[in-house]
Formats: C-alpha cells, sequence, structure tokens
C-alpha cells in the first residue's frame, strides 16, 4: 500500500501541541483519550503510513510529564460487558491495560469506577485491586446528569466523588470502551482541582473525525462507517464557524453536549476557556498526512470492508438492516463500490467456476492468487498455501505438505474431537506446513513467506469460521466475506 501518512512528523508534532496545551493552564491538563491507544488498526488502515501504536509512542514521548488513570463504568463490570475485538471483560481490560502501560515504563496512578451505586461486582473488583496495590476512587450517578448544571457543579453533585490524587502536570483519562465516563471524570477533577485553587485544563484527543479535512473527505467516511451501529454522525461544527469563520468538522455527540459543557466550564471557572467543541481537541493527524490521494483510496477500502462487516453482522443476527444501509450509502458519498475491491469478483468468480466455496487474496504487488475447496483443505487454507508458493516461487503444482500427513490430521479431527469437517482450516495448515519444514527445503520457503502476508487483502466467497478469521486476523491480513453461510445447519 502506498504511504500517505508521515507518522514521525505526527508523533513530534502531536506531542509539542499538548505540551502547549498544558502550559495554557496551571500546568495541569486532563486529556480524555479516546479511541484505542494500542493496536489503532482503524487509523493505520485509513491513513497508510500511521503505526498502530502511534499514540503510545507519542505518550511514551512525553512519559516524564504524564501519568494515566482508566475509567471503567460500575455497570459495565456488573454487566460482565466485553471487548469485541479482544474477547475479555472490560474489568479484565483494566488489568491488561496496567500491564501493558507498566511495560512500556508510563505511570499508571490509579482507576476510577464510574456511575457507582452499590453494585457488588464493582466492590468486588475495588477490593480486587486494591490488594494488587492499586489505588481506586469512587464516581457516582448525579441525578439529572447531564442537564442539571446547578446540581452537577455543586458539593452534592461533582464535590460527591471522590478527588483522585495526581502528581503530573498531564493526566491521561482513559477507558476500556466507549461510555465508561472518561469526560465526566475529567469535569469533576476540574471542580476538584478549582476548589483547591489549581486552575486546571481539559482537552480531548481523538484522532477521527480529523476536524481539518473536508467533511466528506472518504477518511471521515470511514469515520461514520466504523461507528455505524452508534448512528454517529459527522458535521460541520456550528460554534467554531461562528466564533471563527473557519470550517471544522466534528461529530454530532460533541456538538451536541457543548452547550451543556460549556455552561459547566462557565460555573466552574467564570468563563468557558473554549468557544467550540474543535477548540477543546488536540488532533494534529490532519496536517501530517503526505498523500491524500493514498489515504482517500484507503479510506474507501475501509468503507468497503466495513461494508462486508456490516453485511455479515446481519446474516448472523446481530447487525441491523440500518447500519448496512448506512454504510451502504457512505460508499456512494465515497463514489466507491464492491467492484472496487479487486479480490470479490476473482473469489465468485472461483467459487462459480468450482462449484464450492473459494477464496481470493491480493499479495502487495497486485497480484491476485485464488485457493479452492478440496477434499484435504478449506478454501481459505488453499488459499494461504498457494500464497506462500507464489510468494516462495515455488510450482503450485508442487506438494510443500504431504497429503499423508495431512490425513492423520483429519482422522484426528474427525474420530476423536467430534469434527464434522474433515478438511484442515487455516491454523491446522500453518501447523502441517511447520512440521514439514523441519524435513522440507520447499515447506522452509512456504513458511519463511509468512511476513509478507501482512497488510494483504483476502475476499470469501463464504463467511468465515472464527477459527479462520482469528488466523487471517493474527496474520494482519485484511478478510471480507459473502453474507452467505457455507451450509444451512442452524449452529454455525
Amino acid at each position: 500500500m502506498k504511504i500517505g501518512f508521515d507518522n514521525n512528523k505526527y508523533l513530534s508534532m502531536q506531542s509539542a501541541h499538548i505540551r502547549e496545551r498544558i502550559n495554557q493552564f496551571d500546568n495541569k491538563l486532563y486529556l480524555e483519550f479516546g479511541g484505542k491507544l494500542f493496536d489503532d488498526f482503524h487509523a493505520s488502515r485509513v491513513l497508510p503510513g500511521f503505526a498502530p501504536d502511534s499514540k503510545l509512542q507519542m505518550l511514551m514521548q512525553l512519559s516524564d510529564q504524564a501519568e494515566i488513570v482508566i475509567v471503567i463504568s460500575a455497570g459495565d463490570i456488573e454487566k460482565n460487558k466485553v471487548r469485541g475485538d479482544l474477547g475479555i471483560t472490560y474489568d479484565t481490560d483494566v488489568l491488561r491495560l496496567i500491564d501493558n502501560f507498566t511495560e512500556k515504563g508510563l505511570y499508571v496512578g490509579s482507576v476510577v469506577i464510574t456511575q457507582f451505586a452499590g453494585q457488588d461486582s464493582a466492590k468486588l473488583f475495588k477490593a480486587r485491586l486494591e490488594k494488587l496495590g492499586v489505588r481506586v476512587y469512587l464516581h457516582y450517578i448525579i441525578k439529572g446528569y447531564p442537564s442539571n448544571i446547578p446540581l452537577i457543579v455543586s458539593d452534592d453533585g461533582y464535590g460527591k466523588n471522590e478527588y483522585i490524587e495526581t502528581t503530573r502536570p498531564l493526566v491521561v483519562i482513559t477507558a476500556p470502551g466507549p461510555g465508561s465516563g472518561k469526560m465526566a471524570t475529567c469535569l469533576s477533577q476540574l471542580y476538584h482541582e478549582h476548589k483547591r485553587g489549581v486552575h486546571a485544563g481539559y482537552a480531548k484527543f481523538e484522532t477521527f473525525p480529523i476536524w481539518n479535512v473536508p467533511l466528506k473527505h472518504p477518511i471521515n467516511l470511514a469515520y461514520e462507517a466504523a461507528t455505524a451501529d452508534l448512528n454517529d454522525v459527522n458535521m460541520i461544527d456550528p460554534f467554531h464557524l461562528e466564533a471563527y469563520g473557519e470550517t471544522a468538522v466534528n461529530y454530532n455527540r460533541d456538538v451536541e453536549i457543548f452547550p451543556v459543557l460549556n455552561a459547566i466550564f462557565e460555573k466552574i471557572f467564570g468563563e468557558s476557556p473554549y468557544k467550540s467543541p474543535t477548540d477543546m481537541g488536540v488532533n494534529m493527524a490532519g496536517n501530517c498526512i503526505v498523500d491524500d490521494e493514498a489515504c482517500r483510496e484507503a479510506a474507501r477500502q475501509e468503507i468497503i470492508r466495513r461494508y462486508y462487516t456490516a453485511l455479515n453482522r446481519l446474516q448472523d443476527g446481530t447487525g441491523t438492516d440500518e447500519e448496512a444501509f448506512k454504510i451502504e450509502l457512505l460508499m456512494k458519498q465515497a463514489h466507491t463500490s464492491t467492484d472496487d475491491r479487486r479480490v470479490v469478483n476473482a473469489a465468485l468468480d472461483r467459487a462459480k467456476s468450482t462449484g464450492a466455496p473459494a477464496a481470493a487474496m491480493e499479495l502487495e504487488d497486485g497480484r491476485i492468487i485464488t485457493g479452492k475447496t478440496s477434499d484435504l483443505l478449506g478454501a481459505s487454507a488453499a488459499l494461504l498455501l498457494n500464497a506462500l508458493k507464489e510468494l516462495a516461487g515455488i510450482d503450485h503444482e508442487e506438494h510443500v505438505i504431504s497429503p499423508h500427513a495431512i490425513e492423520p490430521i483429519q482422522q484426528l479431527k474427525v474420530k476423536y474431537l467430534g469434527s464434522h469437517n474433515p478438511r484442515l482450516h487455516t491454523d491446522e495448515v500453518l501447523i502441517a506446513l511447520s512440521m514439514s519444514a523441519s524435513t522440507s527445503v520447499p515447506a522452509q520457503l512456504a513458511l519463511a513467506q509468512l511476513p509478507k502476508l501482512k497488510g494483504c487483502q483476502v475476499h470469501t466467497s463464504v463467511m468465515l469460521s472464527s477459527v479462520d478469521l482469528k488466523t487471517f486476523k493474527k496474520l494482519s491480513i485484511q478478510v471480507t466475506s459473502e453474507p452467505k453461510y457455507e451450509n444451512k445447519r442452524l449452529l454455525y
């Protein structure tokens, strides 16, 4: 993929801008950190050149000034809310985040349990953290939040929340996922700091939408596609336009809440430090795009991938018609269609010619490789082998795994592990290839090509099993599937 984003420029510009914002206040800034600090693959897909851990690297440049506060909602603990991308509960993710930050040399000061109303599971989690040596604070539900401003900005509102003891000028407020209460935690701290005579500041760091690229730029449309299930809508910031006469892009939730935030700022400080929701942001990503067309094309491809994801979610009952319709409309606005994803027609044509499920991959240099279903291998497993042989320069008729090596694995699956499908999945074929590599030079050559699959595009003519999806994800392959089951069994 063509590089369109200068990651080094982003790291230096972003950290410098945050330092400037800290200095605007009493050397105390509460920074609400939206999105993912680790593994921000959406940003790396639509801004080719953006490293998935860029935000973490940027924070590490500020490690001497920053401390991290992790926020989790008591309600999310109570209902065992799960992160869809990792498959772990929010409370488990808090522990993961603490470990990851600490390993990177970043200081985690405390954890805040928000919207606390005596939930037993939240009490247990608090006790568990404290036994591990982590400081925990409780923030409570405020009646009438966020509209009852006189109550919110009072000793019976924010004043009831426990004051979070912090020691560094930059306090990064992050969370396992949305709706955890990051903004409310920041504002509560502003109230407590003001009562202590400290004029602390608040800022928001979210990568998308990018405020200084056009509203209908594919990058911003791709953000809408990514949040279609939340019904987020990008819009021109009317407060910014009125205050400065400049067009800036924001999204509906920030625009809708700004009058309330402004009133809270005025209640705390006497006047608001910001004239628009865009003013609150510190995102410099738009200034680091070095090839606009490369980013536009990458974003268009992301919208198509999101469309297929929505269709698959609709098929398995986890999505809605509205989500799929919205992304279809976004594709039209971005002037793209599924025909612009080259692997789609390649996979469908192979499926039609073989009369069975098939898959196609686009390699980094644009070559298209396909895989078909056979007695030994599923289409995705065959595709992986064919791609590795192509990259290694091995003739496609040559076996890198002996059929005799595959048969015992099939017998194990069917006879002893209760599988109905004897064909090898992607993970199983990679294990078989690894075993063959101990005695076969071609297998060694094929296995050595695995890193070259990173970022490749795949499409399959049927929806994939969770096993194959996980394997593709681990290999950093970007996969889409037709919204169609391979068979008509109710339990897929």
